[in-house]
């Protein structure tokens, strides 16, 4: 019997050997986890790589040629006072109609294409030339935040100590001249429905003296 001891105490000290000579099994641990946690240099999705058709989305203006509030005393956004009507709509940024220059060529008017009538908001043409704007729409701002709707005595206070008040040619209303505070030959004029200081604000003006202070359009 002790013969056959020899052989498999010989098999057992191989077997040992080999397993301490094997290299340990590799764990599939870090694989999992980087499926889990992808790396934070990844990058973003590039916009330019979306599909024909689609746009990113963007922030959209008020309306398709700029803000409301673009009013100043010098003209209205882009748009300057004393620039050539054929500049216009390229300072505009949009398409621009004309209104009675075939009556009257020396004295018309131009509005947005999205204008459904030229009081809602108009720019005002005199021998070629950008001279005055103006509105009877509440959405929009006069420099120094005035607007129509707004009461007389709102309007004072706005414009503290700077107010010409002048009668309404036609109705029983005042005209709120105001200067250029900064010292330049711009005009704006509120028109009121009343005379007290509850009267509203129906439509106003910014423009170039003596077009600015033209009550029946051209006139």
């Amino acid at each position: 019997m002790r013969l056959h001891l020899l052989p498999i105490a010989l098999i057992v000290t191989s077997l040992a050997a080999c397993s301490a000579d094997a290299p340990p099994p590799v764990s599939a641990a870090p694989a999992a986890s980087a499926a889990v946690n992808p790396s934070p240099t990844t990058p973003a999705p590039d916009a330019s790589l979306a599909e024909p058709g689609e746009a990113p989305d963007m922030p959209r203006t008020s309306n398709p040629d700029g803000d409301d509030d673009q009013a100043s005393f010098s003209g209205y956004g882009e748009v300057k006072f004393g620039i050539a009507a054929a500049d216009m709509g390229k300072a505009w940024g949009g398409e621009l109609k004309e209104m009675g220059k075939g009556e009257n060529a020396s004295c018309y008017f131009m509005t947005p294409a999205w204008v459904k009538n030229s009081a809602e908001f108009n720019f005002m043409i005199v021998d070629g030339k950008f001279v005055r704007f103006g509105t009877d729409s509440a959405r929009f701002l006069a420099p120094g935040g005035g607007k129509v709707g707004m009461t007389k005595a709102e309007i004072t206070a706005l414009y503290a100590g700077r107010i010409e008040d002048q009668p309404h040619k036609y109705a029983d209303g005042q005209y709120l001249r105001i200067r250029d505070g900064g010292g330049g030959n711009g005009v704006l004029i509120f028109e009121t429905n009343a005379r007290g200081d509850a009267a509203k604000v129906t439509e106003w003006r910014v423009g170039l003296a003596p077009p600015v202070d033209y009550v029946e359009g051209c006139s």
